[in-house]
């Protein structure tokens, strides 16, 4: 974390004392639905532009404003019915600013210990950057580009840019010449695969000739694999995985001996070596492997540092629902999740949604942990891709019934997903990331 100037520091005492004010008072907010009239003025009273301008794409008949006291808002999340709920958070200097920590929605009395990632705060940052050149930093800026028959060209920028960052990091693992395996981790929906494709391609473009190793094929038999506090198989622990076999077949591979490599099926929960997986790796080759242990050194204990270039993958989208509505990472990447679920495994979008909590503890332990472990961060996430997500997605919540526990968190998203103009699937480039979840990918999975 970089030192933050002295004003800086008294401007966050100030507020953070303002906001103990507020939470001493315990102010009732409540909110009202006003005509579009009414909130067009009211926000132009407030200078909330990007708000405003939001308004040009949805024109609701009705809008609904949140209050306190004397002051008015839109806020598009759920919220609390008082400012005293609102007691445990953290105000801090940080980089240029300062951040607000808050507790997780799933364990809202306790506040996390707070954990640096300057790594992933400078793809964040130069991101956001990137947007402001291109004047397009809210959803109704993407949304303008969408009625104003823009959007291809931006779709191409976007695209470009993120195959540019691709481009770099295989340069990046060219260099460190003795790198022998590429080591890719990220949470759920974040591109690992077809990540893993590009940088393949981009690879051999520099004469280096890569190989793939998926770890899924060293999970254990059912017989050894771990269970969690359900009872229910535990996937996404590290014991999960034979970690000897996975080592000791690296160290053959790197010393030039040739190696059966594992296949696993999950449907019978059991491990198999079959003659037409031998594999060996010429001097001119690196193999890539992509799951979410990667960045843990407990995976691969027996690999010396040098051999290893490890890659973390986020979908950190720059965008912002208008001036102070931000886009929820963890909700773009669970869009994603809804409809690949249903597009390759024929699971509902309340299936994708009842188990999320438990993918999202499973990154908590075994991925964010090791973040700054990375040699390079990918942000995976591309601009526009919630306006396509949003043609799969919107049918799919529409299903979730009231009678079922989703309904809420299918609502929410519904609600969320409103905001943004459709584009046409055809829009998508056949190698864009984006294609790993709607289908039609030039790549074969």
């Amino acid at each position: 974390m970089e030192n933050c100037p002295e004003e800086t520091e008294i401007a966050v005492k100030k507020i953070e004392k303002e906001m103990l004010e507020l939470v001493k008072k315990d102010l009732e907010i409540s909110s009202k639905h006003i005509s579009y009239t009414e909130a067009v003025e009211l926000l132009t009273k407030l200078g909330l532009k990007q708000t405003l301008k939001q308004m040009d794409y949805t024109c609701p008949p009705r809008v609904k404003v949140n209050i306190l006291e004397d002051f008015y808002d839109i806020y598009f999340g759920p919220l609390v019915q008082s400012t005293g709920v609102l007691k445990i958070f953290e105000l801090m200097p940080y980089a240029e600013g300062f951040l607000l920590r808050f507790p997780a929605k799933n364990n809202p009395n306790k506040l996390t210990e707070f954990v640096d990632q300057p790594k992933l705060f400078e793809v964040y940052h130069n991101y956001k950057e990137w947007g402001k050149r291109l004047d397009v930093t809210s959803v109704a800026d993407l949304n303008k580009l969408v009625i104003e028959r823009k959007i291809n060209d931006f779709i191409d920028i976007t695209e470009t840019l993120q195959q540019k960052c691709i481009s770099k990091i295989a340069t990046q693992i060219a260099r460190k010449s003795t790198a022998k395996v590429v080591l890719i981790a990220g949470p759920s929906s974040s591109g690992k695969t077809t990540t893993s494709k590009k940088l393949s391609l981009e690879l051999q473009a520099l004469g280096i000739n890569p190989k793939v190793i998926s770890l899924d094929c060293y999970y254990v038999d059912h017989t050894r694999t771990p269970r969690d506090k359900d009872g229910n198989f535990d996937f996404e622990c590290l014991e999960a995985l034979d970690i000897d076999l996975l080592n000791q077949n690296l160290v053959d591979l790197f010393n030039g001996k040739e190696v059966i490599i594992p296949t696993y099926n999950f449907h019978t929960g059991t491990q198999s070596f079959e003659e037409k997986n031998r594999m060996s790796l010429k001097e001119d080759e690196i193999l890539i492997m992509e799951g979410i242990h990667g960045l843990n050194d407990k995976l691969t204990p027996k690999i010396p540092p040098e051999l290893k270039f490890k890659i973390y993958l986020s979908a950190l989208t720059q965008l912002n629902l208008d001036d102070h509505n931000r886009i929820s990472t963890s909700d773009n990447r669970l869009i994603r999740r809804i409809v690949r679920d249903y597009q390759f495994r024929g699971k509902t979008a309340a299936g994708t949604i009842a188990m999320w909590p438990s993918v999202r503890n499973g990154e908590e332990q075994h991925i964010f942990p090791f973040q700054n472990n990375a040699d390079a961060i990918l942000n995976t996430a591309l601009d526009y891709e919630l306006s396509v997500l949003k043609v799969y997605a919107d049918p799919l919540l529409r299903c979730v019934k009231p009678t079922e526990p989703e309904y809420a968190e299918a609502c929410q998203l519904l609600k969320f997903l409103d905001n943004f103009a459709t584009i046409a699937p055809t829009a998508v480039p056949p190698r864009s990331i984006i294609r790993e979840f709607i289908g039609g990918s030039a790549f074969k999975y």
